[in-house]
């Protein structure tokens, strides 16, 4: 709209017309309306749908509106038509369509001021002192009784936001070039929020704005639910509590010399004048105790939390009159805005201890769902210490566990269980002696879940943190966890839509988790094929997948999968980009680790495409990174497949076999350094070695070049220690326990530790294998030819080479 608008330069005419048309509809209408005359609503719908084409060429259709007399006329007569209709919506009561065709036209009035003000915040300035005076006047004096209705009160709260947290209002330290305008704005904003004038419009908000209503106190009694979870988002838009509170962050933000103050001044005068017994009290120190959470951060060096919350604060939980839960509730929630901002470490455990009894099923629903929400955010700060949480940890479980049973909502429940599920996640393993209590649940949670998709998305996360936590003792709740699994993460079943994410990650760790593999895990390998055919951004989780399923269970992998992942990883290799790429290498250069043997054969079809990637110019590193090291591990591990795979391209490219060979030496040689990963270098480095005792004119043409490779490597790998040159890559009699002190190790990486045990990175000392092959490459060629050869070697990496071996 913007753009069509603005090309086409309108005509002052134009505006002009839609404007005194506009102000003809609305006299007239005032006019009828005085008169009682029974067209009323006619007429003011033609004046609502003139202004809706007028608040469009305003806004949208001028360039600088500033500089338009029409616009400038227009926003004066705004005011004047607000204040009109207002009185007139006063006199309207029990005339139900003309009160809301009235209060329409007023909210498109607020909205053309509101865009006006963002689109064009320069141009406003002139109308900045205008604006700021009429909210004021309406919202935080006695002249606003009676003529107010929540959405106009919502944009004029949101009038006055803007301006106080415009950009373009605020001058830069060097103004060169920029509008005069920007300083004329600052200065006018600043000139209207004097002391006087910011104290009352803070003391409103309290007083007025703050206070719980009736209708909000019905709520709490009839939906506790969905009275405890907060609105986010950019709900301070449209919804008066939010709105209140933005504005009154702004304002402290922006001038907070002046309101704190105020507002700690309220806070002293408060505590001296509490009374338990007198609802108004109440409800004036829940509007002071929000002001005191919202402005948490702002108050950060003038407030004395840890103070205040031992000496005050902890008793005010205790508390039981009649109606002081809306205290509890209040004060648990402060804490919770500053426990991340301002509170000594050591007084968490105090912390902790006064929250459980607000989790209790005696408690009010209100106060425990925000006591769970706190206790999120205590366990959520960087300071927590899991050692402190440990005596209330028992408790904590089961209480949540209790509320997450008695609330009946299902946002609610998705809430509970988020907290829950940091909990878990938080304290990890020392998680394990309570979570059966959770599993009693969780199942029948699920099954009444079936409409509620995305509840089942927060159960299947908190089973993920739960599996985590629980590790191999997880296995005791497969009966449960594979089900759900196989629904989450079958296409041909609507749920996946919601649930394939999570439930990938969830049986991504169950398999990380399992001690060995069973025929429900393998019969759940039947999904991965329809997934990968997706191919969504979970491939990547596919992968790791089957990389697990490789590791858990060997011998079963080779027998019921092995053929179809290599004609997977053959299909899909012509159309993947770089980083699909890399993920089908990794998959293959691990089944040719686990399988060294069979490794090589089962991927003899798909390993020309490797060779070409390498021959053919391959610009991405680490796809040239993956290829070079897979073929380093064929030669080591079958040879005659290596030459087979050189055969094989050779003839598909129409070229001599030693032509592909010296092609691949030359770039591997060239390209080295692609390969950053120390373990990646060693493989090829030994492979290199290997490749010295080759019967091949091509291995001698190159053999300096081989040799310059050999020993860069060596520089990589090895370190001196007391005077001796040590492989540190060398894993050789480390045992199974080597990197579990913490104890966090899942079963996947004590896999992945075995399997490093029998690598040849870490199982072959590089310097003895680099001795070998040279003799067996003096020995095949003889002494005479093996001199020439050592000859063409660069002096320095000789030189390099015998201090190595000495």
């Amino acid at each position: 709209m913007y753009y069509c608008l603005a090309s086409l330069s309108l005509s002052a005419g134009i505006l002009s017309y839609i404007l005194s048309l506009w102000n003809h509809f609305t006299d007239r209408f005032l006019q009828l309306f005085s008169q009682q005359d029974a067209s009323t609503q006619d007429v003011l719908e033609k004046s609502t749908l003139s202004l809706k084409v007028l608040r469009k060429l305003i806004v949208f259709g001028v360039k600088e509106p500033h500089t338009s007399s029409e616009v400038v006329l227009c926003v004066d007569v705004v005011f004047k038509r607000l204040k009109a209709l207002l009185e007139c919506r006063k006199s309207l009561a029990g005339n139900g369509q003309l009160v809301e065709l009235c209060e329409k036209h007023v909210s498109l009035l607020m909205k053309l001021l509101l865009d006006l003000q963002e689109q064009h915040a320069l141009s406003y300035t002139q109308f900045i002192c205008a604006s700021l005076q009429f909210v004021v006047a309406y919202l935080f004096t006695e002249a606003g009784v009676g003529l107010l209705f929540e959405r106009f009160t919502v944009q004029c709260l949101n009038m006055m936001k803007g301006i106080i947290s415009c950009s373009e209002y605020r001058p830069a330290r060097d103004m060169t070039g920029k509008s005069p305008l920007i300083l004329e704005a600052y200065r006018i904003k600043m000139a209207f929020f004097t002391a006087d004038t910011l104290i009352e419009i803070c003391r409103r908000l309290l007083s007025r704005y703050f206070l719980l209503t009736p209708p909000d106190l019905e709520i709490w009694e009839n939906d506790p639910d969905d009275f405890a979870i907060d609105e986010g988002g950019e709900a301070w838009k449209f919804s008066l509590r939010p709105c209140t509170e933005v504005l009154f962050l702004t304002l402290f933000r922006d001038f907070s010399v002046t309101l704190t103050p105020f507002l700690l001044g309220m806070v002293n005068d408060m505590q001296n004048a509490n009374d338990p017994n007198s609802f108004d009290c109440i409800l004036e120190k829940d509007a002071l105790y929000t002001a005191m959470g919202l402005a948490s951060f702002e108050l950060f060096d003038e407030m004395d939390f840890d103070n205040w919350f031992t000496s005050c604060l902890i008793d005010e939980l205790k508390v039981k009159a009649p109606m002081y839960k809306i205290i509890r509730r209040r004060v648990v929630w402060l804490i919770g805005q500053w426990v991340g901002v301002k509170m000594d470490v050591r007084l968490r455990p105090a912390l902790y201890e006064c929250l459980q009894p607000l989790l209790t099923g005696e408690e009010d629903m209100v106060v425990r769902i925000t006591a769970a929400t706190t206790l999120k955010l205590a366990i959520d700060d960087f300071q927590f210490n899991v050692e402190q949480f440990m005596p209330y940890l028992e408790s904590s479980f089961a209480l949540l566990f209790q509320l997450l049973k008695d609330v009946s909502e299902c946002d609610t429940k998705m809430h509970v269980l988020h907290v829950l599920s940091f909990m878990i996640e938080r304290c990890g393993s020392h998680i394990r002696p309570y979570a059966p209590t959770l599993l009693q649940y969780l199942p029948l949670l699920w099954m009444t879940s079936e409409e509620h998709n995305m509840l089942r998305c927060a159960i299947l996360t908190t089973l993920i943190h739960l599996v985590q936590g629980l590790g191999t003792s997880s296995e005791q709740l497969h009966d449960f966890l594979l089900p759900v699994v196989q629904l989450s993460t079958d296409t041909s079943l609507d749920p996946h839509i919601y649930l394939l994410e999570d439930g990938l990650d969830l049986w991504l760790v169950t398999l990380h988790n399992a001690t060995c593999t069973s025929p429900e895990l393998l019969r759940l390998f039947a999904n991965m094929n329809p997934l990968l055919e997706l191919g969504s951004e979970n491939v990547k989780t596919c992968f790791k997948i089957i990389q697990a399923y490789l590791l858990l269970g060997p011998e079963q992998f080779l027998q019921h999968h092995a053929v179809a992942v290599v004609q997977l990883c053959t299909d899909m290799f012509a159309d993947m980009r770089s980083e699909g790429l890399v993920m089908i290498l990794h998959l293959v250069e691990a089944v040719i680790r686990v399988f060294p043997a069979e490794g090589p054969c089962l991927f003899e079809n798909f390993l020309p495409q490797v060779l070409s990637g390498v021959t053919e110019h391959e610009d991405d590193p680490v796809v040239l990174a993956m290829n070079l090291s897979i073929l380093a591990r064929v030669i080591l591990q079958c040879n005659s497949i290596f030459l087979s795979t050189v055969q094989r391209v050779a003839n598909a490219t129409a070229k001599p076999a030693d032509d592909v060979f010296r092609k691949l030496l030359d770039i591997w040689t060239d390209r080295i350094n692609c390969i950053t990963q120390p373990e990646r270098r060693k493989i090829n480095g030994l492979a290199v070695t290997s490749l010295l005792s080759f019967r091949s004119q091509v291995i001698l043409d190159k053999f300096a070049d081989l040799v310059s490779v050999v020993v860069e490597v060596m520089h990589d790998v090895y370190r001196e220690e007391d005077g001796v040159q040590v492989d540190t890559l060398m894993l050789a009699g480390v045992g199974d326990d080597a990197g579990d002190e913490d104890g966090l190790d899942t079963e996947h990486d004590r896999r992945k530790r075995l399997l490093s045990l029998k690598d040849p990175v870490h199982t072959v000392c590089l310097k003895d294998y680099v001795q070998s092959q040279l003799q067996c490459c003096q020995q095949l060629h003889g002494e005479q030819v093996f001199d020439s050869l050592m000859a063409a070697v660069d002096k320095d990496v000789k030189k390099q080479l015998q201090e190595f071996f000495k």
